[in-house]
């Protein structure tokens, strides 16, 4: 990119304190105007504070901020849009009751008079999505239209305000890869016509393919600044870690056994009581990664769930091993064999204000060499938790820190030597690397596919395509609530793959 076009945002020695924590050390960033900036870094790397400093949703405690060469303060998200900087997050602002005009104009509602003037509105936006090619009705209501579409509103509520700056969080977590694509095609169109935007993201293939300069951040500093034409995919993860990684996860082919799942007509409810699984049959054999692909909340967390114990199933029932397992009875389900990597590690996973060495014997303190009875044995926690500490590369200060200290990796990796610690006949493993760094992920997917080479049956499910196409042995693919079909990994494309998780056929 030339380097005489001007800077439209630049934060300087931007420092942001939270107790115990330095989350930004006198970072600097700059924003060319008409540029996509990708900002990259691990979990906790300070990105998305920088961020939030300057969406005004943070006050830093050093440092300041220049809008196309001139000190402004931001105090808020007002001060921000008043500057003309937009923020879209990874979680969407919008109500999903309302209509498109009415979320993209809330808070900045179009009056006659007294009156709400919604068809000015729709017009006003219908000449904007136009223009900036983001085609939108601005008739449909929110919960009603795909969540690439619901991104576009969300862009369009931000240009609405003139945004000529935009921030955008994680923006292609919940897409499919085809929305992905298009989203990238948007910020193109967006940049062409002098928008800048910085891409927030943890995929190092996106910001290669479409960033202009990539900022690199660790524990709350800046690394350095590259652009894609001057460094790869190997080298930017090393700038995040700090050290060598392999990316590519090696494993060979899979010499799969006899089924150890059997899941026949499950269908399950949510909270609310509505059937969001519906008569869901499949199998996963010995030795072997069934990966189960689909956009989030098209009924994977529930079938989770159902199958470790922690929902019960509608209808349908599943067996390992060949025996019928009861619904709602996760400690029978562990002594069948069952190791389960949840979701949510905090809610489903740790016991945060347990020490390290109690969340290693979660499941089985109740056995001997852990217990005589009702007597627990604690030398034998403590040396099994030192044993797994060293086996499983836990960076904590020792056995009994509290969990809730660590490092989300960490944590991540204190229950990954619990569930592989004991023999394992199924591992069910969902969204196991959610929100780590490449280092973290790198270490638990090669300790999935040691599983597997063991002889285990693994479920994996992720919303991390690349994730499921480099280690399942075969893909099942889920569009509200049904497995719409299942595939030899090495006989399906991502671009097929993500045709499916749209609801299309091939």
């Amino acid at each position: 990119m030339n380097e005489n076009i001007p800077i439209a945002l630049e934060a300087r020695n931007i420092t942001k304190r939270f107790p115990g924590v330095v989350a930004n050390d006198q970072v600097d960033f700059t924003l060319k105007k008409g540029e996509i900036h990708g900002l990259l870094g691990e979990n906790g790397a300070g990105k998305s504070t920088l961020m939030n400093v300057i969406y005004g949703l943070y006050t830093a405690d050093e440092g300041e901020v220049l809008i196309n060469g001139e000190k402004v303060e931001i105090n808020n998200p007002h001060d921000a849009i008043d500057h003309g900087i937009g923020m879209v997050h990874q979680h969407f602002m919008l109500v999903p009751v309302f209509s498109v005009t009415e979320n993209i104009i809330l808070g900045s509602e179009v009056t006659r008079g007294t009156t709400l003037d919604l068809n000015k509105a729709r017009q006003d936006i219908s000449r904007l999505s136009e223009g900036y090619g983001l085609k939108v009705d601005p008739r449909s209501i929110i919960e009603e239209i795909p969540v690439g579409v619901q991104q576009r509103v969300e862009i369009l509520k931000a240009l609405y305000r003139d945004a000529n700056i935009l921030v955008l969080d994680e923006p292609t977590a919940v897409l499919t890869p085809q929305e992905a694509d298009d989203l990238f095609r948007i910020m193109r169109e967006l940049t062409e016509k002098g928008v800048s935007i910085v891409f927030i993201t943890h995929k190092l293939r996106e910001v290669m393919d479409i960033a202009d300069r990539i900022t690199v951040m660790r524990r709350g500093a800046v690394v350095g600044t590259t652009t894609p034409q001057e460094t790869d995919k190997q080298g930017l993860a090393e700038m995040m870690v700090g050290r060598e990684v392999i990316l590519e996860v090696e494993k060979g082919p899979a010499s799969p056994g006899e089924p150890v799942l059997n899941v026949t007509n499950l269908s399950v409810n949510d909270d609310r009581g509505i059937r969001v699984v519906y008569n869901v049959s499949f199998e996963v054999r010995k030795g072997e990664i069934l990966g189960i692909a689909g956009v989030q909340g098209n009924g994977q967390t529930q079938i989770a769930e159902a199958l470790t114990g922690l929902r019960n199933a509608a209808s349908g029932e599943f067996s390992i091993n060949g025996k019928k397992m009861p619904s709602g009875s996760p400690r029978r389900l562990i002594e069948s064999g069952l190791s389960h990597i949840p979701e949510d590690r905090h809610r489903h996973g740790l016991v945060m204000s347990y020490a390290v060495a109690d969340n290693m014997v979660l499941c089985t303190y109740y056995e001997s060499p852990f217990a005589r009875g009702l007597r627990r044995n604690h030398q034998a926690v403590l040396e099994n938790a030192k044993k797994l500490i060293h086996d499983f590369d836990v960076r904590t200060p020792g056995p009994l820190v509290n969990t809730g200290k660590l490092s989300g990796g960490n944590q991540q990796k204190v229950i990954v030597a619990r569930e592989l610690s004991r023999p394992v006949q199924l591992l069910i493993a969902n969204q196991p690397t959610r929100g780590l760094d490449v280092g973290s992920i790198e270490y638990i997917h090669n300790r999935i596919i040691e599983e597997r080479d063991k002889g285990a049956a693994v479920l994996l499910i992720s919303a991390e395509l690349d994730e499921i196409m480099s280690l399942a042995d075969r893909i099942a693919v889920i569009y509200q609530g049904e497995i719409v079909s299942i595939h030899q990994t090495d006989q399906i494309t991502k671009a097929e793959l993500g045709l499916l998780m749209a609801g299309s056929k091939l």
